[in-house]
């Protein structure tokens, strides 16, 4: 029983030490573990930084925001007289297209309505079709049409007479325009001159040619050349329209004239 106790303890010490040599094992295994985890871990988050970081998006000016910015660029006090010039140039240019619109009529239709009212009717009832149409060519029909009793002549000469008013009715402040149109690029390289003076200026002051020196000189002088230039290019499109329509017009009353004093010779020889 002895030998039997003695092995018994051997053996329970034998197999008390593999456990604890298995686990020991166990614990530095899980250690080096979560160690690898960390380490795994560590290297991992410096590259996933970057990817947290979000750049902010670039917002774009919208075209308010970059006239704005050039106009003040250019220097307000030369930008604000080129853009007097484009609002009042641009205020003329309405009041004469609508104005142009309104005196533009079917002159064709205004002739046959006059004649035949005339046959019809006699003096009075084409007088009143004239009065009743708009346009610098009725205007034009009804001061022949009451010089009728004075004779052809003097029908003649008040077509012609009236004919000259209403030429300078349709002129009328065209001429500004093509005050701005000049006026605008004069304006723009006066700018031009003024920004170079500065930017020699700014040389002189700095002792030194440098481009960010000169930089903001030139740049004026740059952007009132161009506002000038702009300006007159939108205004001669217009005055071009606007004397193009008023050739039209002037043309449309020089026929319909000679129209008039036709009718006006066949309705007198059809009552002798």
């Amino acid at each position: 029983m002895a030998v039997t106790g003695v092995l018994t303890f051997g053996i329970s010490n034998v197999v008390v030490a593999d456990d604890d040599s298995t686990s020991t094992e166990m614990v530095e295994d899980t250690t080096q573990y979560e160690s690898a985890n960390e380490v795994v871990e560590e290297e991992a988050a410096p590259e996933a930084a970057p990817a947290a970081v979000e750049e902010a998006p670039e917002v774009e000016k919208t075209f308010h925001q970059t006239v704005k910015q050039k106009f003040i660029e250019g220097d307000a006090g030369f930008m604000s007289f080129v853009a007097i010039s484009l609002i009042l140039g641009l205020a003329i240019v309405i009041e004469r297209v609508i104005y142009l619109s309104m005196s533009t009529s079917n002159t064709s239709k205004l002739v046959n309505d006059v004649e035949t009212a005339l046959n019809t009717g006699g003096v009075d009832a084409a007088k009143e079709v004239c009065r009743n149409t708009a346009g610098p060519v009725a205007s034009i029909f009804y001061q022949g049409l009451d010089r009728y009793e004075e004779g052809i002549e003097m029908v003649e000469k008040s077509v012609i007479a009236y004919g000259g008013v209403q030429v300078g009715q349709l002129e009328k402040n065209v001429s500004w325009i093509s005050l701005f149109i000049a006026l605008a690029p004069m304006l723009g390289f006066f700018g031009t001159v003024i920004g170079m003076i500065s930017a020699f200026d700014a040389i002189a002051a700095a002792n030194n040619i440098s481009p960010a020196i000169v930089a903001v000189g030139i740049g004026q002088a740059l952007i009132t050349t161009v506002s000038g230039l702009l300006v007159a290019m939108v205004l001669q499109v217009f005055y071009n329209y606007i004397v193009s329509k008023i050739d039209s017009i002037t043309n449309d009353m020089e026929d319909a004239s000679i129209s008039l004093i036709d009718i006006l010779v066949k309705y007198q020889h059809n009552n002798k």
